[in-house]
This record gives structure tokens, sequence and C-alpha cells, in this order.
């Protein structure tokens, strides 16, 4: 680990209290950033303080919901006047549901937390990069994002949306020196909770076929934060509007 790579910076984490969020907040605070981080979850918010003074981490942690725009522009004026890199963490699952049993409620907030949400804060926080000369911002896909054989489908259309997001910034901001990049995990041992729990043992049993190809162990989260903080590091100074694979190998099957 680097202890000096994201010297200076300051970096906003969602999902932070959680999995890949917790242990992105963990890896960039280590490695020098000024780390703030959110979490809609204020059980979790606090097992994450624990953890971060247990390792004498200093972590700015707040409850804020990447689906409400007030909860975005709050998080966003924390960090005053400067942002350097953003980590879209924050994300659900779907029940695995397909598209015959999938309902508006699940539709809507798989879509809010999934994509709107990266959209939201990278929004916001485009402004303060452009004032500085640059920036890197990397959001947290998926393998679903390029198959359909790994959830259901608003979490595949979500997933997929994010892409278009990330290479859309890529494309517009580049040349105004912001980079956007995507790590595309696959299994990760997280605790990303009751929407990961299939409601259509059909569907599930469908998106297990895909799993069978090539199902590797879990990722420790602190894997796929690597890849992370290395896209949003000046080490990745030459990558923009990249989707990184980060799944074991099952994108190639």
């Amino acid at each position: 680990m680097d202890k000096s790579r994201h010297t200076g910076k300051v970096a906003i984490v969602t999902g932070a209290a959680n999995g890949i969020g917790l242990a992105t907040a963990l890896r960039m605070a280590k490695e020098g950033a000024r780390v703030i981080g959110c979490d809609v979850n204020e059980h979790a918010l606090a097992a994450a303080r624990a953890t971060f003074a247990e390792q004498a981490v200093e972590v700015e942690l707040t409850k804020a919901d990447v689906t409400s725009q007030d909860d975005v522009d709050r998080l966003v004026a924390t960090a005053a006047d400067r942002v350097d890199v953003l980590a879209n963490v924050a994300g659900i699952m779907d029940f695995f549901l397909p598209l015959g049993d999938v309902d508006d409620a699940t539709w809507d907030r798989v879509l809010a937390v999934n994509l709107t949400g990266p959209m939201r804060l990278s929004r916001a926080v485009i402004p303060l990069m452009l004032a500085r000369g640059g920036g890197a911002i990397v959001t947290v896909a998926s393998k679903a994002s390029v198959s359909a054989g790994a959830s259901g489908v608003a979490y595949t259309a979500s997933k997929h949306g994010v892409i278009g997001l990330v290479k859309s910034i890529a494309y517009f901001y580049g040349p105004q020196g912001i980079r956007s990049n995507a790590v595309l995990p696959g299994a990760v041992a997280t605790a990303i909770g009751a929407t990961a729990a299939p409601r259509v043992p059909w569907a599930m049993e469908r998106a297990q076929l895909s799993m069978a190809t090539m199902n590797p162990t879990p990722a420790d989260p602190d894997t796929i934060a690597t890849a992370v903080s290395w896209l949003a590091s000046d080490e990745a100074s030459n990558v923009n509007g990249a989707t990184l694979l980060d799944d074991g190998g099952w994108g190639s099957a």
C-alpha cells in the first residue's frame, strides 16, 4: 500500500459503511486522502466508525441517501470547495427478479440508487473539479454491466446504464482534466443485504447457469478497493473511460 498515493487529496466515498465502500474509504485514508464517507444505514455507520477507530484511521462519516438531492448537496458541501476524487460505490441488488416479475417499486429504487445516485454525485462534484483543473471519478459497476446472467432486470439495466454515464463523463470532461472510469466486480464477499435474496426460483436457477460457467471464490472487498484507488490516482493518469473487469475471470467464460 502506497501511503502517499493520495496525500493532500479530498475524496468522497459513497456506501462507505459496508463492503467495497468501507474498504475503499479505509484504503484511501491510509493512502493519505481526507475521506468523506456516507451511507444510508445508521447502524452500519456506527460499526464503520468503530472499525476506523480500531485501525487509527480518520474518515469523516455522515448519514446520506444518494437518491436524495438534498443529501447529495449536503455531502458535497462538507468538502467545502475541493473534491479531487469521487468513488461512487453505493448500490443495491434487485432480488434477481426477471422482467415479468419485477415491480415498479423495486425497479425505481434500484435505478435510483445504482444509476441516478452516481449521476447526481458526479454532477455535483464536476464544478469543483473543473475549478481545480481536474479530478477522478470512479464508479463501481458490475459484471452485470456487460452481461445478463449476473442478476435481475433492474440491477442489470442500472449497471449497463452506469457504463454509459461513466463513458459520457470521460468523453465530455476528459479534455478538461476529469477522468471517469468504472470497476466491474464479480462475486464479492459483502453484506449487500436482503436485496440479494432471490424471490423467483426459476430465475435464480437461470442466473446460476451463468455463474456456473466460472464461479470464482468471492473476492475480498479490499481487492476491489485496490482497483478503485488505483484508478483514482495519478498513476492512472492515462486511463479514462475504461471499464475494468475485476471479476476473477468470470467475464472470460
